[in-house]
């Protein structure tokens, strides 16, 4: 880009206006131009440089540091909204948001069932169950982890499913001729231990939600799910009618509050 010198623009402007062209272009992915790269592309002085970054930087695009010059901001990750009047899949929920969704498998296998995880599956200690395990990823990040108790009769031929991706109610009905029909879940914040954290690169002193689901066929308990979910990537929505019409939707809000 040539400068037009006879503008009323300033030049300082004019270099902040083609810096966001090329920020939007991905052209600095790897490497944002230092002053001195600056100053000799558009050939202008030092102070010039540094006030067209001094805007960028106020704009939230780049950020500076000492010593270390001027780099990109990374994007901050959406929010996802999961409303909490239904039944809902988090995979449905990623995907409706635009982000790609997929899951590690962790473990998928055949356990005995402890008195712990028989009692709400409403099975006898000993009883063999399918056991699930996943870190569920939206995007290029991990949003939860996922661990799930299931009958083996019928959920065995769980075991031969791709796990890598979609519901896994989805994946019942598909490969086990169940429809989940109902259930309960308990909802409550806690702070992960730290291999919790790790697991799901959680930045410190981040909370999460621990979800406990029991979820029925009719009146059979088909599964028993702990889940752990980012407190900083997700939010939860309740809606409820007042009088004859439903409320709108909730406004969109910045989180963490005041961003």
């Amino acid at each position: 880009m040539s400068l037009d010198r006879s503008s009323p623009l300033p030049l300082w402007a004019q270099i902040a206006s083609d810096l966001r062209g090329r920020l939007v272009d991905g052209e600095f992915e790897d490497h944002f131009p230092t002053d001195e790269e600056l100053t000799r592309h558009y050939e202008v002085s030092r102070q010039t440089v540094r006030e067209a970054v001094r805007h960028l930087t106020q704009d939230g695009l780049v950020v500076r540091q000492r010593g270390r010059g001027s780099s990109v901001t990374s994007p901050t990750p959406p929010i996802l909204e999961q409303p909490l009047h239904s039944l809902y899949s988090l995979a449905s929920t990623v995907r409706a948001s635009g982000i790609d969704e997929r899951s590690e498998v962790l473990a998928a296998e055949r356990r005995t069932a402890t008195a712990e995880i028989a009692t709400p599956l409403g099975m006898d200690p000993g009883d063999e169950v399918v056991f699930i395990e996943r870190l569920r990823f939206a995007g290029a990040e991990p949003i939860a982890w996922d661990r799930s108790w299931l009958p083996a009769d019928p959920a065995r031929a769980l075991l031969d499913a791709d796990l890598s991706s979609g519901g896994l109610y989805d994946l019942l009905a598909a490969h086990c001729s169940v429809r989940i029909t109902g259930g309960w879940e308990r909802i409550r914040p806690v702070l992960p231990e730290p291999a919790e954290r790790e697991l799901l690169r959680l930045p410190a002193k981040t909370a999460a939600f621990s979800i406990d689901r029991l979820a029925l066929a009719g009146d059979r308990p088909i599964e028993w799910r702990h889940s752990l979910v980012r407190g900083d990537r997700y939010t939860l929505t309740a809606r409820w009618p007042i009088g004859p019409q439903a409320p709108p939707e909730p406004p969109t809000t910045p989180w963490p509050p005041g961003r």
